[in-house]
């Protein structure tokens, strides 16, 4: 199913560019997709659009005409009220959410969330879609399309150094 949605995400420059299901299903075929994995990547597709319809695609927090600037968390007083992408809340993983992501994929989410990338309402949706995988746990390239099919979907791009990290394949890395 990855390698379906690897190709939907590299054809399609953006989320509303791509066809609907059923011309979409019957390129894939044609360019050689078994129809089990296009059947699978399909509705996992449905999915990340019933997911994000209706979500705010609201700016990352590095932009600087981003309204989250706005914001500083010590002078919020009781009666302000935060914009819907902020959360001032902790995220705990139910233990199938653990088992299912793993511990490298859970770090990964929590690197995206830190660098201000990844804010909490999109955070769900990432994990809403992970957990509608078949693949457990989840490997850590397979969360990064996720995530990067999430940003498509609401016609986002994060900032460079976040998008090579998402597209960089980590075990061709050298350590210093």
């Amino acid at each position: 199913m990855f390698d379906v949605l690897v190709f939907v995400y590299e054809n399609y420059w953006r989320g509303d560019d791509c066809p609907e299901p059923q011309q979409l299903g019957r390129k894939l075929s044609a360019v050689g997709f078994g129809s089990a994995e296009i059947s699978a990547a399909l509705s996992w597709l449905e999915g990340l659009d019933l997911a994000t319809h209706g979500t705010p695609a609201a700016p990352l927090a590095d932009d600087a005409s981003s309204p989250i600037g706005d914001y500083f968390f010590d002078d919020i007083s009781s009666d302000t009220a935060l914009p819907p992408w902020t959360s001032t809340g902790l995220r705990v993983y139910s233990v199938q959410e653990q088992t299912h992501l793993g511990i490298e994929c859970l770090g990964f989410l929590k690197f995206l969330e830190d660098a201000g990338e990844l804010p909490a309402h999109l955070r769900e949706v990432v994990l809403d879609r992970a957990m509608a995988t078949r693949d457990s746990p989840l490997q850590l390239d397979q969360l990064k399309i996720i995530v990067l099919l999430v940003y498509w979907s609401l016609d986002l791009e994060p900032n460079a150094l976040v998008l090579h990290e998402l597209c960089d394949d980590a075990s061709q890395r050298i350590a210093h």
